[in-house]
């Protein structure tokens, strides 16, 4: 940032990336010596061949890192960024003012204070499910917070707004560490580790969450809708200085939010992945205000097009019901954002009305 800040804007910068710990060649020729072939379920052995088709995706996508290949497998595995999700992501930077900030009156929280805040979310968690041995650790070599293998990582140099916190926890312990834990409480591991195409639907879930303790600000929507849009504009060739100049100039980002947002879609080579966040969570709002049910959907890591397989492997008793449910789904009212959204108000509505 700040040599791209020194240049006045103009080259792109140079990304550099850790050497891989593996070789993706040999890890491929482990994964197809799995048998699914030996797998007699239909439903079972449909996920399983599906899933072996995804790691062989990803393992290209990690072999061709840093060359012109990596947007295609990007695309292969998160989807196509279709007009329509443009259009919709166009609609919330054009209604949404770049004039209001995120609120930091209240300033943010340490990160070592937001890790023991996270561990108490955890804590409730270990009420319902003893074994539970998620954690979290304040780290110097990762950037702001992520879940890896159910533990809850915090960068050293994190900086969570304080009226950002309950809907960040609700994001990453809410969401993504719960949907963890329960994925591991079934039978095989897919269900942790994810399942083809889980991305979009985890992600709208985190987002809704966000929405539900009421944290989902006007600034953090006009955030994943700039991630839409970068993320085309680099799919349609436009360059790292070209994409940082639309979001600076034409909507109104600040300069170092810009090069973040875009810097974010441009490493790897091309990674689409940040476009899943407001597509996942508007097909989730979809599909509640069709009479979805949202508890079924913390079962484990998958996606929505999975929702009648975990419902058929449930009803045979293959899987069963997720132990652990979000703390926010026992506050009145989360419960009673969540029947604005049934009840078929979108969430660009609810927040535009806050603001009118």
């Amino acid at each position: 940032w700040k040599a791209f800040r020194r240049a006045h804007f103009e080259p792109a910068p140079e990304l550099l990336y850790r050497p891989l710990p593996m070789d993706p060649s040999l890890l491929k020729r482990q994964l197809f010596k799995v048998p699914v072939e030996r797998i007699e379920d239909p439903t079972l052995a449909q996920l399983f061949h599906d899933q072996q088709l995804e790691l062989d995706r990803k393992l290209s996508l990690l072999a061709d890192r840093a060359t012109q290949r990596f947007m295609y497998g990007s695309l292969q595995l998160y989807g196509p960024i279709d007009d329509d999700q443009v259009k919709t992501a166009r609609s919330i930077l054009d209604h949404l003012s770049p004039n209001i900030r995120e609120d930091t009156k209240q300033g943010y929280m340490d990160p070592q204070v937001f890790a023991t805040r996270a561990s108490e979310q955890l804590d409730y968690l270990k009420l319902t499910r003893a074994d539970i041995d998620s954690r979290v650790e304040v780290r110097d070599d990762i950037v702001g917070l992520m879940v890896s293998r159910g533990n809850l990582l915090v960068s050293t140099r994190a900086r969570v707004p304080v009226v950002r916190v309950n809907a960040a926890l609700a994001h990453e312990v809410g969401t993504h560490i719960v949907t963890y834990i329960n994925g591991r409480a079934q039978p095989f591991r897919q269900l942790y580790v994810g399942l083809p195409g889980y991305e979009e639907l985890q992600e709208g879930l985190a987002v809704l969450a966000e929405y539900l303790v009421g944290g989902l600000s006007r600034p953090r929507l006009r955030l994943l809708a700039a991630r839409v849009i970068a993320a085309r504009d680099m799919v349609d060739g436009g360059s790292f200085v070209d994409v940082f100049r639309e979001l600076d100039r034409t909507y109104g980002f600040k300069q170092r939010s810009a090069f973040i947002i875009t810097m974010r879609v441009f490493r790897g080579g091309g990674l689409t992945k940040d476009a899943v966040y407001l597509r996942g969570l508007f097909r989730l709002l979809d599909y509640l205000r069709d009479g979805g049910q949202l508890d079924p959907l913390f079962v484990g890591k998958f996606a929505l097009a999975h929702v009648p397989i975990i419902r058929e492997l449930q009803l045979r008793h293959v899987l069963g019901p997720p132990p652990l449910r979000p703390s926010y789904l026992s506050d009145p009212k989360a419960l009673e954002r969540l029947e604005k959204v049934r009840s078929g108000l979108s969430l660009p509505h609810l927040i535009q009305r806050k603001q009118s």
